[in-house]
């Protein structure tokens, strides 16, 4: 997903994501681990989902304690 994309998206919305890529980064962990994987390049397109999500929460937050001062 592009960052576009999530800073349109409110902090709740945000936070469900990062849940789901952080539940997908996982299942290809174990897919990784047992074998299974076909697609290699989805670890680290999930790690830098999360990641970017992780980024634009930390904006929003700034943004709103700057705002609050």
């Amino acid at each position: 997903m592009k960052a576009n994309d999530l800073r349109e998206k409110t902090p709740d919305q945000l936070r469900d994501e990062l849940v789901k890529l952080k539940k997908e980064s996982f299942n290809l962990r174990f897919q990784q681990a047992t074998g299974q994987m076909e697609n290699t390049a989805g670890i680290r397109n999930a790690r830098r989902g999360a990641a970017r999500v992780k980024t634009i929460l930390n904006q929003k937050a700034a943004a709103a304690a700057k705002s609050e001062a």
